[in-house]
């Protein structure tokens, strides 16, 4: 099964977008939705089978609002650089990469929480 992640993403307008990431794969939406269904699109049928669980994107012991707002900060400087057709300096890439492997690794400590609590 392939993992996807759903992140939130605020722009420095204030604008919310979502980026759906699944390994080297991703997509942007407005919603939550429009960036999973972006990505879908990008997956074949044998890639993608789905529990889906959401969340508010709040602050929580698995991924801290410090931790959201540089994401938050990177994501903005990467579709920058991206509109540019220039890339992220190395040690920016190299902290976003690992913001979002510890998100999504966040994501599957909250849902292992939530199953586990779904079993009590």
């Amino acid at each position: 099964m392939t993992t996807v992640a759903i992140l939130p993403i605020s722009g420095a307008n204030g604008e919310k977008t979502y980026r759906a990431i699944a390994g080297d794969k991703h997509s942007v939406g407005k919603t939550a939705g429009q960036a999973l269904d972006a990505l879908t699109a990008q997956l074949d049928e044998m890639e993608f089978s789905a529990l889906l669980v959401i969340q508010s994107f709040q602050p929580d012991s698995f991924f801290n609002a410090e931790q959201q707002e540089r994401l938050s900060e990177l994501m903005e400087s990467w579709r920058s650089a991206r509109d540019q057709g220039l890339a992220l300096p190395p040690e920016q890439q190299v902290e976003l990469d690992s913001l979002v492997e510890l998100e999504l690794r966040a994501a599957t400590a909250r849902t292992a929480a939530f199953m586990q609590q779904g079993n009590s």
